[in-house]
């Protein structure tokens, strides 16, 4: 009966392993559904062919066939392949480009610089105590001679090129403020070059207390200026603002300073002033009439002075 038994055993193994080798051999049918897509059918195909690798059997014994057992044409799937393709790419297409994080990277300064930057401000600290001792060298009754003076014009006229007077700023050797006002315009402004000149509507109205008449403005102005030294950059156009004139000897215009002006033209030429912003930046190291700033009359009054100081 053992012995029995044993054939019973052998004889199923033997059936076993012939039904998977007949298997292995057997055309297998995988339905796809007309219904899906063809990223859906794509991927029943594909795992259809990789459930086959595993069990070993062969691809090419793989047949597609759709709900009423037609088969699935090679070139169908061929379309349905292409069409999967153009739509991947579509979307490629049609995602934001990703922006590459750019790498930070640390920036250390260069020693020279370093140098060169802290040599410039010892520089600086030098001549800013140079200066200091030479200007309190100078007696008091001397300092008393100089005032410096700026004004802020706006314009007026159809195309608004004409300048009237609308802020006055004098001061002292000692940058200290003798006279600063806004100054009433009786004509219609058609530009307040506000950017510029810092003057609003408000500040120059006729209603405005704090104004000054023109007229008051020029005496008063008159008053201040008479027996002085006055130090001011392109004077022409604050004295016909003010419609005043001043002694010749008495003027220091440091825009018709020689040493301060340019030479234009290739080959020299003629000499033209230079802007009080550069003069200043370049000669005592300050900063003034900042780029998109309005402008100051009291500040560019005493850059002047300042400017002054270093050639008197």
């Amino acid at each position: 009966r053992k012995l029995h038994d044993s054939h019973e055993d052998q004889d199923e193994t033997n059936t076993s392993q012939n039904w998977e080798e007949i298997q292995k051999d057997t055309v297998h049918r995988v339905t796809i559904p007309s219904t899906a897509t063809t990223k859906e059918k794509s991927k029943l195909r594909k795992d259809a062919r990789r459930s086959a690798r595993k069990e070993g059997r062969d691809e090419k014994l793989i047949k597609f066939v759709d709900e009423n057992g037609k088969e699935y044409s090679d070139q169908a799937q061929k379309v349905d392949e292409e069409a999967n393709a153009d739509a991947k790419e579509s979307n490629t297409d049609t995602d934001p480009p990703r922006k590459k994080k750019k790498k930070k990277t640390k920036s250390f300064p260069n020693i020279n610089q370093l140098l060169a930057e802290a040599e410039e401000a010892k520089q600086a600290e030098d001549e800013k105590a140079k200066r200091k001792k030479y200007e309190e060298s100078v007696p008091e009754e001397e300092r008393a001679k100089y005032i410096a003076l700026d004004c802020e014009m706006v314009g007026i006229g159809a195309d608004g090129k004409r300048s009237a007077l609308a802020r006055v700023s004098i001061t002292d050797w000692n940058d200290e403020v003798i006279l600063d006002t806004f100054v009433q315009v009786p004509d219609r402004v058609t530009d307040f070059r506000t950017f510029v000149s810092g003057v609003r509507a408000k500040d120059i109205r006729i209603t405005n207390e704090n104004a000054m008449e023109l007229h008051a403005c020029r005496r008063k102005v008159g008053e201040i200026l008479k027996n002085k030294i006055l130090v001011g950059h392109s004077l022409r156009n604050d004295f016909s603002a003010l419609m005043l004139d001043h002694p010749k000897s008495d003027i220091r215009d440091t825009a018709k300073y020689k040493p301060f002006m340019r030479a234009s033209g290739r080959n020299g030429g003629k000499l033209r002033p230079r802007k009080l912003r550069d003069l200043v930046k370049e000669n005592c190291g300050l900063t003034i009439q900042k780029e998109g700033e309005e402008h100051t009359s009291v500040e560019d009054a005493q850059a002047t002075m300042s400017l002054f100081k270093t050639v008197r």
